[in-house]
């Protein structure tokens, strides 16, 4: 199967047709079929956007960027930091 990047709205739409279609009575290796996706992909998306509203994946998406950003800052000061700290010891 090809490696199709979909975006969170489109994978909790995705989530949400194949609850609808077992519980018409597919199984869940069909809906998985018919939207090309594999079992464990289907898990895996369970279990990270299960439960989520289509607005609810966007906050999401948007607290994981702004968490990448803080984190790459924090590592930054640690550096700039520790710098500092060898360059008060006088070890330069």
């Amino acid at each position: 199967m090809a490696n199709k990047k979909r975006s969170p709205e489109q994978i909790v739409q995705i989530l949400r047709n194949m609850e609808i279609e077992t519980g018409r009575g597919i199984s869940q290796e069909e809906a998985c079929r018919k939207h090309g996706i594999t079992l464990q992909t289907f898990y895996r998306w369970r279990k990270e956007f299960g439960g989520l509203q289509v607005d609810q994946t966007r906050r999401l998406k948007e607290l994981e960027i702004e968490n990448q950003r803080l984190k790459k800052v924090v590592a930054e000061l640690a550096l700039d930091n520790s710098v500092l700290k060898e360059i008060n010891k006088g070890n330069f």
